[in-house]
């Protein structure tokens, strides 16, 4: 076998396991995806669970935080800045309770909870409905829980978008990188005609790291952790808080959960 092909099924290999990809090159460009060097930062210290998922506690967030959270995201990320919203790319927004929680809202929720925006993002459910309808297999639910997505693999069918039922995921219209400043060279940019959204840092997961936005929080408005873990920080808040999912009549069974 050819060192070519030896390459390519090393690649293909990760990929299928849903391991962090590193992109060569630079950063403006989507470069050739590269798999990490073996026992570079990343593999001996990444973090690891069963079954990751989010509890964001909306009654701890004030306006500052939740903007230092979709910062950090973006930055992370090298999610755009455009100006125009209908072309707008979101990972990490605010929105307001009626509209994250359209079957909850009526004329006598508290006007705390109805007047402050809260954070919304990729709900990486159980059963999520963006996996199926994929024809490419660039959209993928890790063994982990985790739904990530190969921009290489995408063609912009956006049949994601249309069977994601929390608006989660954004299609490039035009050119992302017109609309970068400092790039992170850690993360790879995208194209346009490109879909994409939240991966819960599975990039930084690999290094060991928190989710950007988790990290960016100072007051544990955001808790992560291994729901599949009886001690982890995400069950002692389930246990101690109520909590809502997103739309959980829709059966898509959501791992981001709302204490209100």
């Amino acid at each position: 076998m050819d060192s070519a092909r030896r390459n390519f099924l090393k690649i293909a290999g990760l990929a299928a396991a849903g391991l962090t990809l590193k992109p060569a090159g630079n950063a403006l460009g989507m470069g050739v995806i590269v798999p990490e060097p073996e026992g570079a930062a990343g593999f001996d210290n990444a973090l690891s669970a069963k079954r990751w998922a989010m509890v964001v506690d909306t009654r701890k967030f004030t306006a500052q935080a939740r903007k230092a959270a979709v910062a950090a995201c973006n930055k992370a990320h090298n999610v755009p800045d455009i100006k125009n919203s209908k072309h707008a790319i979101k990972w990490l927004w605010e929105a307001n309770f009626k509209n994250a929680f359209p079957e909850m809202a009526g004329p006598h929720v508290p006007p705390q909870v109805e007047r402050e925006p809260m954070l919304v993002l990729c709900n990486h459910c159980d059963s999520p409905p963006c996996v199926r309808v994929c024809p490419t297999k660039a959209t993928f639910k890790r063994a982990d829980g985790i739904v990530v997505m190969d921009f290489h693999r995408c063609i912009g069918c956006r049949y994601c978008m249309a069977a994601c039922p929390y608006g989660s995921r954004s299609f490039n219209y035009v050119d992302p990188r017109q609309h970068l400043g400092q790039t992170n060279v850690d993360f790879p940019t995208r194209t346009k005609g490109v879909v994409e959204k939240c991966n819960f840092c599975a990039e930084r997961l690999a290094r060991g790291q928190k989710p950007a936005c988790v990290e960016a929080c100072r007051n544990n408005e955001l808790i992560f952790g291994d729901l599949a873990d009886p001690n982890s920080s995400v069950n002692q808040a389930l246990r101690q808080n109520f909590t809502l999912v997103r739309k959980p009549e829709l059966g898509t069974q959501p791992q981001v959960y709302y204490i209100i």
